[in-house]
């Protein structure tokens, strides 16, 4: 442990090390391992700390077998030997909150309500708690995060402490712990003792405020997503300038975009409503003219046609539309796109030729698929032909199976 700088000052900014070797590893990575270092590696829930070493950037940190490698952005100068050191300061306190935010809160839920904390993340944006419960309520959320607030406020000390196996008996640890050796505790006295490996400011106040944003069941369980110190001005901002928008955009204050919302969804399911009928009309329109406009070959009601980039759904609705109207006809309607052709077949009540066996005669013609039944089919592929000439080609069938 005497080489681990960010455990004997965790508020160390910048150091000096000897480099002790430069590599690559399997994947062609350039690390670099120094005699000591301030570099916290990924570990225990928390991201590895970045910065630079000589000027180069570390853009990973991870202890592998026994000793610490900081990933390069670049190899560094061969002859270096004694190495200037840089931590990412920002990132680091980030991370020393957000993870004593956890312990802080974890233990209010276990305070409160003996929910146990079985699970741990320290994402980019958000940190996030799995309890062991498969129910949480707004008032429990709400109640654990004043206790968690109140110990931040009090400007607890926030100690770490080394000890033996034997020792353990001495504090009320949350949970058992999983090593036997080099133990450390991370301990708010008359709150919570813990073991961790990570890094933490010296005294609850440093962790700010922290602000539970959401939870959700997960595998039966309940993941707490939450925020501290900086993260919550960052989210402040972020839905402050949301409200900003919004208000603009709904002409209402803050305090009635919710109703303002809702009017806005209602209106414009109206809307949608009324589009719908228009549509539904327009397409029986459209269906009358097309039967109107019927081609007679050799006594049999066909209804051919072409249309551009129009979905299927229409195509379906017109189909239908038409065989309801008229019991004899035949109707195919294709689709053109500029790689794709899709079709769709229909028969009136009073027809006998299959439209499922027209359909699978087109389909290889277009390397395409599709479904249907006797009555009804459709189906698309590629545009290996023109649409007239697989209009042609259905046609052809009906008055071969007629025949």
């Amino acid at each position: 442990m005497d080489g681990k700088l960010y455990y004997k000052d965790p508020y160390m900014k910048s150091f000096r090390a000897h480099l002790l070797k430069q590599e690559k590893d399997e994947q062609g990575r350039w690390f670099a391992v120094l005699d000591e270092t301030a570099f916290y590696p990924t570990g225990g829930g928390q991201p590895y700390d970045t910065g630079a070493l000589n000027g180069v950037k570390v853009i990973d940190v991870e202890e592998i077998d026994g000793e610490i490698r900081h990933y390069l952005e670049a190899e560094l100068d061969e002859t270096a030997d004694m190495v200037a050191c840089e931590i990412d300061w920002d990132r680091r306190f980030d991370h020393m909150q957000q993870h004593a935010g956890q312990h802080i809160l974890t233990a209010a839920f276990v305070e409160l309500f003996n929910y146990a904390t079985i699970g741990f993340h320290l994402g980019k944006e958000m940190v996030s708690i799995d309890l062991d419960i498969s129910e949480l309520t707004e008032e429990q959320a709400m109640e654990a995060e004043r206790l968690a607030n109140q110990i931040v406020s009090e400007g607890r000390l926030i100690e770490t402490k080394w000890v033996s196996e034997d020792e353990l008996p001495n504090y009320q640890l949350r949970k058992e712990l999983t090593v036997t050796e080099n133990i450390r505790l991370v301990i708010i006295p008359d709150f919570d003792y813990n073991g961790c490996g990570g890094t933490h400011p010296k005294s609850t106040a440093e962790v700010g405020p922290i602000k539970i944003l959401d939870w959700e069941r997960q595998k039966n369980k309940i993941r707490v997503h939450f925020v501290c110190g900086g993260r919550v001005l960052t989210q402040l901002h972020q839905k402050h300038k949301v409200l900003r928008e919004l208000t603009d955009l709904l002409n209402a204050p803050e305090q009635d975009l919710a109703a303002a919302s809702k009017k806005l969804i209602e209106n414009g399911k109206d809307r949608e409503k009324s589009l719908d009928a228009m549509q539904e009309l327009l397409l029986s329109y459209e269906a009358k003219d097309l039967l109107s406009s019927i081609d007679h070959t050799e006594n049999r009601k066909i209804v051919n046609e072409i249309f551009q980039n129009r979905s299927i759904q229409e195509l379906q609705k017109l189909a239908r539309l038409m065989t309801a109207l008229s019991n004899e006809v035949i109707v195919f309607l294709l689709n053109e796109t500029e790689s794709k052709l899709q079709f769709v077949c229909a028969r009136g009540a009073q027809q006998t030729v299959s439209m499922k066996s027209i359909s699978s005669e087109l389909f290889p013609l277009i390397n395409g698929k599709g479904g249907g039944n006797d009555q009804f089919a459709q189906g698309g592929g590629e545009k290996l032909i023109t649409g007239e000439l697989l209009l042609q080609h259905a046609r052809d069938k009906v008055l071969l199976d007629v025949k």
